[in-house]
């Protein structure tokens, strides 16, 4: 790993998903970088307020600075104003965690969420992270978009996993994958039981601009006890709604309008 900036960016993404920290020497480990370079990457984001450390010579964490530039960024963009009321809506219909994922740089990264019937929209704990596109039904649902083909070639790009990291019933080959497409395709929505999370099911719709584009995916999470399959099905034109409603209002939020063929590519 060569550059400056890309090692503090991988420092940054490495600590993102180390809530609790994670010593200088995991760090340079997991960059595969000297020790002493390790320090000096994280030397200067410290300097510039990025992360920090919990004690002297002790584990680095990041700060809130990354996350306030990220949720000054959606909030200036307007998808807050326009996923809000809808997320919200969805969330108190179903009584379970609804989160929307936008399209960004060839991932599914979740922005935004709203749990139950509290109101007020939520950023949740994985705001910024990548879905995994092979287990989780935000992930099945931009792929039902796709041609087989396509998905697949997605799929192979990020990696299914390890298994020991998902759920029993999660996908571990192509075959298996486009089973999960393919039915979803026919419903318009992907459902899973205990895929990316045991006891867990989730369904997921894409969310489409007035010109057809898929530009992001709306999804509904819950316990197996609750959301069951009966349940889901049940829930499934509030769903299509919702990611229609987002679509329809998408045009007025920066991250949402159309971007010429040459940056889609």
């Amino acid at each position: 790993m060569n550059g400056i900036l890309e090692r503090g960016l991988a420092a940054l993404e490495y600590l993102a998903a180390r809530g609790e920290g994670a010593p200088m020497t995991d760090i340079a480990q997991a960059l595969n970088i000297p020790h002493s370079a390790a320090h000096r990457v994280l030397t200067s984001l410290a300097e510039r307020g990025y992360v920090r450390q919990l004690r002297s010579q002790g584990d680095y964490v990041l700060t809130i600075k990354l996350a306030s530039l990220g949720l000054g960024f959606l909030s200036s963009s307007g998808i807050v104003d326009i996923a809000q009321p809808v997320l919200d809506q969805l969330a108190e219909t179903s009584g379970e965690l609804v989160r929307l994922a936008v399209i960004d740089g060839g991932q599914l990264v979740w922005v935004a969420r709203a749990q139950g019937a509290r109101r007020g929209l939520r950023y949740d704990p994985d705001m910024g992270m990548p879905a995994q596109l092979s287990c989780t039904a935000t992930g099945h649902a931009w792929l039902l978009t796709l041609t087989d083909d396509q998905a697949v070639t997605m799929v192979a790009r990020q990696g299914f996993g390890a298994p020991s990291d998902y759920g029993p019933n999660a996908p571990r080959s192509p075959r298996a994958l486009l089973k999960y497409v393919r039915d979803a395709r026919k419903r318009g929505f992907s459902m899973i039981d205990e895929v990316f999370t045991p006891g867990m099911t989730a369904m997921a719709a894409p969310v489409r601009r007035p010109d057809k584009e898929v530009i992001g995916v709306v999804s509904i999470a819950g316990p197996r006890v609750r959301l069951d399959t009966k349940r889901m099905l049940k829930l499934g034109p509030a769903l299509l709604d919702a990611a229609a409603d987002i679509g329809a209002g998408s045009s007025a939020s920066t991250l949402f309008r159309k971007r010429p063929k040459e940056a889609r590519a």
